[in-house]
């Protein structure tokens, strides 16, 4: 299937029964939101995932699970925005952007780009958004931000340096609650002197 050649699949055949899904990009960008969540547990994760993706719940979650990242990859085998991460040659488990934190930057690229107001836009569908978003020009001040962030300080020209350097903590991507803990704990134990076990 692709979305050039098919119709875009706004449901999943599971066991022989079709099931209707919530197929427009809001809702894939809160499942990955809620994927990055620290606060919820991995079993509320699945289970809050399935409420947002069906209107109803298959039996066999296995299943449903299968298909729910099936549509979210977009029925791409690789890590969704591969290409982005590939051209940056960030690690796959950096993260060069949140839909949360940079929706000002993400909505004036779709505007700039495609002159799409995606505050107006109420239908999406997500293997649309995502093929725009994967195709973002590096014009946008978006896509250099995550270009940024990505940026392997110790592969950079040393005269460029310390604008990458400069330019990587200014545009960074704030720390989940328990990163911010654990590096407060790691900076108080190297200042005072204490047991870095289980800090780092």
């Amino acid at each position: 299937m692709g979305i050039l050649v098919s119709k875009l699949p706004t449901s999943v055949l599971i066991d022989g029964v079709e099931y209707p899904i919530r197929s427009n990009f809001r809702t894939m960008i809160k499942f990955e939101e809620l994927m990055q969540d620290p606060e919820a547990t991995d079993q509320d994760k699945v289970l809050l995932a399935l409420n947002l993706f069906y209107p109803e719940i298959p039996e066999n979650a296995e299943k449903a699970v299968e298909q729910l990242l099936w549509f979210y990859r977009c029925d791409k085998q690789d890590n969704l925005y591969r290409k982005k991460a590939k051209k940056r040659k960030a690690k796959r488990t950096d993260r060069i952007y949140d839909f949360e934190y940079d929706d000002d930057y993400i909505y004036a690229a779709f505007m700039a780009q495609y002159h799409l107001d995606l505050h107006e836009v109420e239908y999406l569908h997500w293997w649309k958004f995502r093929a725009m978003f994967n195709s973002l020009s590096d014009d946008t001040q978006f896509v250099k931000i995550m270009e940024y962030r990505a940026v392997e300080l110790d592969k950079v020209p040393k005269e460029k340096r310390a604008f990458y350097k400069r330019m990587k903590m200014l545009y960074a991507l704030p720390l989940s609650q328990n990163e911010e803990q654990r590096q407060n704990a790691l900076e108080d134990a190297l200042l005072h002197g204490k047991s870095l076990e289980g800090l780092v």
